[in-house]
C-alpha cells in the first residue's frame, strides 16, 4: 500500500482565522490509516481549531481538507458522518437526555427516520456503553453524571456511531488518572485491532508520549515538529513549543519518552 493510499485525512495548506486572529497558518499535515495520532502544544495554539476544521465544524478561510482523498467540503454530511466521529471539548447533551438515548444518537448517521432500530444498532450501542464502563448507567440522565462519566458517555457516543476514523478533543478532560489510562487504552486498542483510526489532542505530554504513533506540535497556528514521541519529545522541541526547560528520560516499561518539568525556559 502506498503513502497516498494508507493516508485517510490530509490537510493542506490550511488557513483559519477570526478576525485579525490567524489561528491555523499554512498547515499540511496527513493522518494515516490504522495509527493513533496526537496534536500537542500550549493553550491557544490552534489545535482545537484544527482538529474541528478537519472535521468540518470550521470552514477553512484557505487551502483544503481531503477525507479518503475527496475534499469533504463537497461530501454529503452523511457520508462524512458515516466516516468520521469527532467529538468536540465540552459538548453539551439536552437536560434529562438519558447515557443510553445519547449513546443511541451514534447511530443516527447509519439510518433513515423512517428505518427501524436493528440488531447490529443495538449490538453497538451495547458494546460503546460496556467498553465505556456505563452500562449500568444507562439509564441514569446525563446531566446527573459526573464529570468524567458525562465525558466517557460522548466517547461512547463517538464508538457507537462505528465510523474508522475518530477525532477527540480532549477525550481525557474531567478524568482521573485511572480513567484516562482507561479511556487512552481503549482508543490505543482500537487502534491496534485496526477498527479505527483516531486523531485527538491531548493536552498530558506523558500521556500522549506513551499512547501516540505519532504527534504534531503546534505553535501558533503552525507546526513546529512532527514524527513518533521519541522525535518529538526532545529538550529543543519542548523549549520551541511550550517555552519549558524540561529533562525527558525514557521509561522503562516501554522505553517511551516521559517529560521531567524544570522551569521556563529562558526567552
Amino acid at each position: 500500500m502506498t503513502v497516498e493510499e494508507n493516508t485517510v485525512l490530509r490537510t493542506e495548506d490550511l488557513r483559519v482565522a477570526f478576525g485579525p486572529i490567524v489561528a491555523v497558518d499554512g498547515v499540511s499535515t496527513t493522518v494515516e490509516k490504522n495509527t493513533f495520532t496526537v496534536l500537542i502544544g500550549p493553550n491557544g495554539c490552534g489545535k482545537s481549531t484544527l482538529l474541528r476544521t478537519a472535521g468540518r465544524l470550521q470552514d477553512p478561510d484557505h487551502g483544503v481538507v481531503l477525507l479518503d482523498g475527496h475534499p469533504i467540503g463537497d461530501l454529503p454530511a452523511r457520508q462524512v458522518a458515516r466516516r468520521l466521529g469527532l467529538l468536540p471539548q465540552s459538548p453539551q447533551a439536552p437536560d434529562g437526555l438519558t447515557v443510553i438515548d445519547l449513546v443511541s444518537r451514534g447511530r443516527d448517521p447509519h439510518r433513515r427516520w423512517y428505518e427501524q432500530w436493528t440488531d447490529h444498532d443495538e449490538q453497538a450501542v451495547d458494546e460503546a456503553l460496556r467498553v465505556t464502563g456505563l452500562t449500568d448507567l444507562a439509564h441514569r440522565p446525563v446531566d446527573r453524571l459526573s464529570g468524567g462519566q458525562r465525558q466517557r458517555a460522548w466517547i461512547a457516543m463517538a464508538l457507537a456511531q462505528r465510523t474508522p476514523l475518530l477525532l477527540l478533543d480532549e477525550p481525557t478532560t474531567y478524568l482521573d488518572v485511572v480513567h484516562q489510562l482507561e479511556i487512552l487504552e481503549l482508543l490505543a486498542g482500537l487502534v491496534r485491532s485496526g477498527r479505527a483510526t483516531v486523531l485527538a489532542v491531548l493536552h498530558d505530554l506523558n500521556m500522549a508520549a506513551r499512547y501516540a504513533d505519532r504527534l504534531i506540535a503546534v505553535r501558533d497556528g503552525r507546526i513546529v515538529a512532527t514524527g513518533t514521541p521519541a522525535e518529538v519529545i526532545t529538550p529543543p522541541v519542548l523549549a520551541r513549543v511550550f517555552d519549558l526547560e524540561a529533562a525527558v528520560v525514557n521509561d522503562p516499561e516501554n522505553g517511551r519518552p516521559v517529560v521531567l518539568p524544570r522551569r521556563r525556559a529562558p526567552q
